[in-house]
């Protein structure tokens, strides 16, 4: 009798068995032979499954930020004040614990910025709306519980939008030696100019 496959399951199970290797290493120095190597499968059927090592990059990073989403929802909700919410947002770009998921979306970024594809774009797109949205609703929410002004709902997409510009240029310069440090005192000062005077 033939062994069914559950084709979902076993690209998980490919692109988590690399988690390590696309961490450690360059996407360009990695060749699909040592890929496979790696999960345990042939060339063959790594392409069962992926169409490029660039494909396998796609769905690590999809599977990471799934997981990190569930863990960030935690800390939010841990947490009443509005900046304090935005600050959890922003660890994303610094923390250690994060460390290897920006490490992928490192790769993916440069990817997408090089040779994207419709599903990268389209993946990027909803990403960035999801997360956008979120950063509203925080903002909505804490405009709702009277800390910030009603206008600061208009610059919820800026501010993801500052967070991630930051560590681009943090990864791509020499011109922030501390990202955690300037993260917070950005955030420090926007919240000084819309925070509800008492």
């Amino acid at each position: 009798m033939a062994i069914i496959v559950d084709k979902v399951q076993k690209k998980k199970d490919i692109a988590l068995a690399c988690k390590n290797l696309f961490v450690a290493n360059s996407l360009k120095e990695l060749t699909v032979a040592k890929i496979a190597l790696t999960a345990g499968i042939s060339k063959g059927s790594l392409y069962d499954y992926f169409e490029n090592k660039e494909d396998i990059i796609f769905e690590l990073l999809h599977i990471m930020l799934n997981e990190y989403d569930t863990q960030k929802k935690a800390q939010l909700e841990s947490t009443c004040k509005t900046k304090e919410k935005i600050k959890i947002f922003a660890r994303f770009f610094y923390a250690d614990e994060t460390k290897e998921l920006r490490e992928i979306y490192k790769d993916f970024i440069s990817i997408n910025l090089t040779t994207p594809n419709k599903g990268m774009k389209a993946f990027q797109s909803e990403c960035f709306t999801r997360y956008f949205n979120w950063m509203r609703e925080i903002m909505q929410e804490g405009i709702n519980k009277g800390e910030i002004i009603q206008e600061s709902i208009h610059i919820a997409k800026g501010l993801f939008a500052l967070a991630e510009g930051l560590f681009i240029a943090s990864s791509t310069t020499n011109t922030i030696n501390d990202l955690e440090t300037e993260l917070n005192t950005n955030i420090d000062t926007i919240f000084s100019l819309i925070e509800v005077k008492q």
